[in-house]
C-alpha cells in the first residue's frame, strides 16, 4: 500500500490542515508512516509567521534531497504559509534553491497536492479538493479537535505575512461546519475549537440566520453546534478586537458549552506602535474589549500576544506595553522579537532599527514580568476542584499508576496520577489542585469523580 509521511509546523490552522490532508489521502488509499524514508509521498506543511519556524521548514525540505536522489520516484510537496502565488508559480528563489520539490501547494490546495498522486495503487480522485475539500472530515482520534470556521485575513497588518499567503477572509458555510463537528463528535470528540486569523470575523460573507442582521456571525454558528449530543465543550481561537461585537459576545456568554478562555492579541501597548502595526484599534479599545469580555465571564482566562522591538518601537513605548500587561494581568503572554517578513509592508518601509541585544532584553522583562503574574493567578486554584477533561495519558514514575493530562474550561493545564485503567482520554472529573506553577496545575481526583462519568 503506498504511504504518505505529513510533517507539520506553526499554528493550529496548520495542524488542521494537515489532519484534513491526511484523511483524503487515507480515503485515497493512502496510509501514514512515521518515517519518511518509508513514504511515496512527503508533504511539509509549513509556517512563514516567524523566521525561526521558516528556517526549521527550510532545514527540514534541505534533509530530504538525498530521499528524493535515492528515490526518484518519491513526490514532495510543500504547503503552508511560506508558500505564496509567487511562489506556487515558479517565481520565488525557493524554488530554484529546492529544485526536488514536485508541488508548491498554497495554504488550503489540497487537490495541487492530490494532483502528485499518479502512483501505483492510487485511484484516480473524485474529488480534487477546491479550498475546503468540503466532504472530507479530519478522522480524530482524541478527545479535542481544531476546526477552521473561517480562512484568510482582511486586516493587513504591516507586519503580518498570513494575508499575503492565505488570501481574503472566507468562511465556511454553517451546516457544513456542524456536519463535521457531528463527524468529530460521533468518534469521541468532546471539545472543539473554531479556527481563523480572526475568528470573531466569521460570518459575513455568509446569509443571515437572524432577520434582524445582514449576515451570519460567530454566535450564530456556535448555537447550531450547541446542541449537538455528545460536544461537551466550545473553543474559539484567536480574537481580534473589532471583531469582537457586543451582540457575539453576548450571544457567546448565553451558551454554557462556550468556555471562559479568549486568546486576544494587543500586541503593543503604544497607541504610536499600534498604528505603525496598522492594529486598527487603540489601547483604549483594547481595553473596553476586554472589560466587555471580564464582565460577561468573571472567572475568564485571556492571553495576549506581544510583539517588542517592532521598528520605532522607543523605550517609552516599551514600557508602555509592559505597564499594560502589569495593569490588566493576562493569564498568559506570547511575546515574540520583532522580525521582519520578506513582502510586508514593514520589511519594505519600516526600518529595522531596535537592536537585536534590546529586543531580546524586553522580551527577557516582559517573560519575567508574565512568569510572576501567572504563578499568582494559578495560585487561585490552589485546594479548588476544577473540571478537567482528560487528553493524554502516559505512564507515570509511580509504579501502578498513569500520569494524566488535561485542560480547565480556563484552558489551564492540569497534571495528576491515578490507578491504571481508571481514567481514559475523553473522561470529564473534577481534580483537586495540590500544587501550582506558572505554567500548570497539578492534582488529584476528587472523591466521586469515576471513569467516563462527567464532573
Amino acid at each position: 500500500m503506498p504511504q504518505y509521511h505529513i510533517w507539520t509546523v506553526g499554528c493550529q490552522v496548520n495542524t488542521a490542515d494537515s489532519a484534513k490532508l491526511a484523511a483524503g489521502l487515507r480515503r485515497l488509499g493512502m496510509d501514514p508512516t512515521d518515517q519518511p524514508r518509508d513514504a511515496d509521498l512527503i508533504v511539509l506543511n509549513t509556517c512563514a509567521v516567524r523566521q525561526h519556524a521558516e528556517d526549521k521548514a527550510q532545514a527540514k525540505l534541505g534533509s530530504l534531497k538525498h530521499l528524493k536522489r535515492t528515490n526518484p520516484n518519491l513526490r514532495i510537496a510543500v504547503m503552508g504559509c511560506m508558500v505564496g502565488p509567487h511562489t506556487a508559480r515558479g517565481d520565488d528563489p525557493i524554488t530554484k534553491r529546492f529544485s526536488f520539490v514536485d508541488a508548491w501547494a498554497q495554504p488550503q490546495r489540497f487537490d495541487q497536492v492530490v494532483n502528485l498522486l499518479d502512483l501505483p495503487g492510487i485511484p484516480e480522485p473524485e474529488d480534487d479538493g477546491g479550498e475546503f475539500w468540503p466532504e472530507i472530515f479530519p478522522d480524530e482520534t482524541q478527545p479535542t479537535a481544531f476546526v477552521p470556521v473561517i480562512e484568510g485575513c482582511d486586516k493587513f497588518c504591516t507586519y503580518c505575512i498570513v494575508p499575503l499567503r492565505r488570501g481574503r477572509e472566507r468562511s465556511r458555510p454553517i451546516d457544513e461546519i456542524a456536519r463535521e463537528i457531528e463527524a468529530h463528535t460521533q468518534r469521541g470528540v468532546r471539545e472543539v475549537t473554531l479556527l481563523g486569523q480572526t475568528v470573531e470575523a466569521y460570518g459575513k460573507d455568509q446569509p443571515p440566520v437572524d432577520p434582524d442582521t445582514d449576515h451570519a456571525d460567530l454566535s450564530d454558528l456556535m448555537r447550531e453546534i450547541h446542541e449537538l449530543p455528545n460536544l461537551q465543550r466550545i473553543r474559539q481561537l484567536t480574537s481580534y478586537p473589532p471583531d469582537m461585537t457586543d451582540r457575539i459576545l453576548e450571544g457567546m456568554a448565553e451558551l454554557p458549552k462556550v468556555c471562559e478562555a479568549f486568546s486576544l492579541p494587543v500586541q503593543a501597548g503604544s497607541d504610536d506602535v499600534l498604528t505603525n502595526m496598522r492594529r486598527g484599534y487603540s489601547v483604549a479599545q483594547f481595553r473596553e474589549r476586554v472589560d466587555k469580555v471580564r464582565s460577561l465571564w468573571p472567572d475568564v482566562s485571556i492571553s495576549t500576544d506581544v510583539i517588542v522591538g517592532f521598528p520605532g518601537e522607543t523605550e517609552s513605548d516599551f514600557l508602555d506595553t509592559y505597564d499594560l500587561l502589569e495593569d490588566m494581568r493576562f493569564d498568559k503572554v506570547h511575546v515574540a522579537a520583532y522580525s521582519p517578513r520578506t513582502g510586508t509592508f514593514a520589511e519594505r518601509h519600516q526600518p529595522d532599527d531596535v537592536p537585536h541585544e534590546l529586543k531580546m532584553e524586553r522580551l527577557h522583562r516582559i517573560e519575567e514580568l508574565q512568569r510572576d503574574i501567572s504563578f499568582r493567578i494559578n495560585n487561585r486554584y490552589l485546594l479548588t476542584d476544577v473540571e478537567v477533561l482528560l487528553e493524554s495519558t502516559k505512564p507515570s514514575d509511580t509504579e501502578g499508576m498513569e500520569r494524566h493530562t488535561g485542560r480547565t474550561r480556563t484552558m489551564k493545564l492540569v497534571h495528576f496520577d491515578a490507578p491504571v485503567g481508571e481514567f481514559r482520554p475523553g473522561d470529564m472529573l473534577d481534580v483537586s489542585i495540590t500544587r501550582v506553577g506558572a505554567w500548570s496545575l497539578q492534582g488529584q481526583p476528587s472523591l466521586g469523580s469515576s471513569q467516563g462519568e462527567p464532573a
